[in-house]
């Protein structure tokens, strides 16, 4: 299996060469084939008759495969079947480097499916980890992802399985161990990554309120724009608190552009909390606790605390909307009083009723 395979037309000069002097190859090889030439030639360096023409045909593949995908950084080859796993890095001038995970293992798994699916956890972290994170994060990630794949494909080669099965068992069960942790790590390092990238969308957005807010401000007072970067300011006060306590989880696999975009939203939600219980207070549905005599600063200084409270908690905002909605209580609807002449008449009617049932 080859992973990440890069866009057909970044052809390089070398792979061309090689296959022109071929003459049978009109495409990139595989990973597959790297195994095959591989095992040839070390299955005749390992009986003691050298084959100079399978020495060749390794180099050759291997070449024109790493003219592709770059360098293999990291590698484990069955010594007794045509199985390998493999980790390549292609760097790039002024962008980060290219890493590739590839595995074939058809031939030494197909009588061992326990290993099989613990390989396939393996190939599900390697492709999160390459799109989702960066930097030296992802090349730790895959980095272990790798060594989990080697290890697993140790266990199923015929040299290192001879143990027995309760030994292959055991050593599967390890491995799956080992593969939740490069799991976990994969989730913090991902979080972490996440929270830097919806921080961005949250100080981008803020920038931009900062900037007209204060231009606002600075002309004229106006209760709505003070209340909005107030509130603004809250939800950031906020999302800052939940990082600082570890309990701000994000969905990291949806990508860092949404990310930055639900970061830009949090602080327009609290500004518009802030906003609606300013026109609350300010149409008479609310009234600050403070006393009628106090200045006309300290009721701004007021609804600018409220409102930043209705940034930093959503809840309070709705609860404090709420209470401005009218009580809509279910009462038993009044009984009409009965007048003199309905009076009258009724208990007639009830004994005919009950004249009419008892015959």
């Amino acid at each position: 299996m080859t992973e990440l395979i890069e866009p057909m037309n970044d052809v390089s000069p070398v792979r061309q060469v090689e296959a022109k002097s071929r003459g049978r190859r009109a495409h990139p090889p595989t990973f597959t084939e790297v195994v095959y030439a591989h095992h040839r030639w070390w299955r005749a360096r390992h009986a003691g008759t050298p084959d100079p023409a399978a020495e060749d045909e390794y180099d050759s593949v291997l070449t024109a495969f790493e003219a592709r995908h770059g360098p293999i950084v990291h590698a484990y080859w069955c010594s007794e079947i045509e199985s390998a796993v493999a980790l390549t890095e292609k760097k790039r001038r002024l962008r980060s480097p290219v890493f590739g995970f590839h595995r074939e293992s058809d031939w030494a798994t197909k009588t061992a499916p326990a290993v099989a699916s613990e390989l396939h956890a393996c190939d599900e972290l390697a492709v999160r980890a390459n799109a989702v994170l960066t930097g030296v994060r992802k090349r730790i990630c895959l980095e272990l992802v790798v060594s989990c794949a080697a290890h697993l494909l140790s266990l199923v080669d015929t040299r290192a399985g001879v143990g027995g099965n309760t030994k292959t068992a055991a050593a599967v069960e390890h491995e799956r161990v080992e593969i939740k942790k490069v799991k976990d790590y994969y989730c913090d390092a991902a979080n972490g990554q996440a929270q830097l990238i919806y921080f961005g969308g949250i100080a981008t957005v803020m920038v931009v309120l900062a900037a007209i807010c204060s231009l606002w401000l600075s002309i004229t007072w106006a209760t709505p724009i003070a209340a909005l970067i107030a509130g603004a300011i809250g939800a950031v006060v906020s999302v800052v608190q939940r990082i600082n306590s570890g309990s701000f989880e994000l969905d990291y696999d949806v990508g860092g552009p949404y990310i930055f975009f639900l970061g830009g939203l949090r602080p327009l939600i609290g500004g518009a909390f802030a906003v609606a219980i300013s026109f609350a207070f300010d149409g008479g549905l609310l009234h600050a606790p403070i006393a009628a005599t106090e200045s006309t600063d300290h009721r701004r200084l007021a609804l600018l605390v409220i409102s930043f409270l209705a940034g930093f908690s959503e809840r309070f905002a709705q609860d404090t909307l709420t209470t401005v909605l009218p009580e809509s209580k279910s009462a038993p609807a009044p009984t009409p009083a009965a007048s003199p002449s309905s009076a009258k008449a009724s208990p007639p009617s009830v004994d005919a009723s009950s004249e009419r049932s008892t015959t």
